[in-house]
Order: C-alpha cells, then structure tokens, then sequence
C-alpha cells in the first residue's frame, strides 16, 4: 500500500499525549504496510515505546538528542543528574548542530523513497527553543513528496506552522499528576 496524498500533521498543545498520538498513528500505519521513520529530536533517552516499535516491522526510529534541560530555573540541575542546563534563547552551538545534522537525515529520508511517513517528534519544541528556524520545518516540508505524510510534534507549535498544516491537533492539559508531585512513571509517562 501506498499513500495518495500525503498531509502534514501537527500534535502540540501543553497536555501530554503527543508523541503517543504520533506513534500511535504509526503503528496503525504499520498495520497497513506502510513504512515508517520517527526521529526523535531533542531527547536523548530510548523510552519503553522504543522496545515496542523495534518489534513492529515497518518502523524505524532514532534519537537525535543530548541529556539538555532548557528552563529558566537553573534548580533544575540539582534535581537531575549529569544534564546540562541553558536558558531558553541561548542553546549551545554543539546542540543546534546536531539538530542541523537531524534535519539533514530527514531531507535524506524524504529522497531515499523508502519511507511513507516521516514524525519529527519534539520537532516543534526543537524550534521554540532556537534549536531549529522554522524556515529550516519549512524547507524539509516543501522538500516532502506528494505520498508522504509527515507528522510535527512538541509543544509551542508557532502560528506559521499551524497555517501550512493540514490537520492541527492541540492537546490540553486539564490535570496533571506532576502538580501532586508524582513524577514520571515507567511505562506510563515514559
């Protein structure tokens, strides 16, 4: 099976559930015989989805990250080991290159043909932190051929790139456990 036509997605908003829509959305896909590439920016970590995906034929993924914390408030670092903390507006050069690396895979991606769905997961994030220009989303957008489907996520999506997209899906946080205090649970938040 082959796409048609191939849409541009975005999953953003502050509530969780955007990646897991993402990948959701793969697995579906897979079911179907589509090929699927998620590079994921700015987390350097495998989360559990990943154990899963790599059994799922059809998928591929990669991490294009660094143990980075991007706040205002530098306490962070004491609550996380071995994680380099920066301001939002001021990303290290080191970072921005690897995403600008990432970016290159993707235009190579979309060349190579072999793939019918390409998720930029914290792609959006990614470039509400400086770490990528929207022209940048933009250009790997206008590169996408008609059959492939490409799918944005993270938070903070700007109103330029809800414009050229085809479906917008805004996930809002309503409640969370973090504001009782409980942290990230394995196999649920990650």
């Amino acid at each position: 099976m082959k796409l048609k036509k191939g849409l541009v997605e975005i999953y953003t908003g502050n509530g969780k559930g955007k990646t897991t829509a993402a990948i959701g959305l793969a697995v579906r896909a897979a079911g179907y015989g589509l090929k699927v590439y998620i590079i994921h920016f700015m987390k350097s970590k495998k989360y559990g989805e990943s154990r899963s995906l790599k059994k799922i034929e059809g998928i591929k993924e990669i991490y294009i990250g660094k143990p980075y914390f991007i706040t205002k408030d530098p306490s962070i670092k004491d609550k996380f080991k071995d994680v380099v903390v920066f301001e939002p507006g001021h990303p290290p050069e080191d970072y921005k290159e690897l995403i600008r690396k990432g970016l290159e895979k993707v235009k190579n991606i979309l060349k190579s043909g072999k793939y019918d769905i390409i998720i930029l997961d914290e792609i959006i994030t990614a470039n509400y932190f400086e770490l990528v220009s929207t022209d940048e989303i933009k250009s790997i957008i206008d590169e996408k051929p008609k059959n492939v489907e490409i799918i944005l996520t993270g938070r903070y999506a700007s109103e330029d790139l809800i414009s050229i997209a085809d479906l917008v899906t805004e996930m809002k946080e309503v409640k969370h456990p973090y504001q009782k205090g409980i942290i990230a649970r394995k196999g649920i938040e990650y």
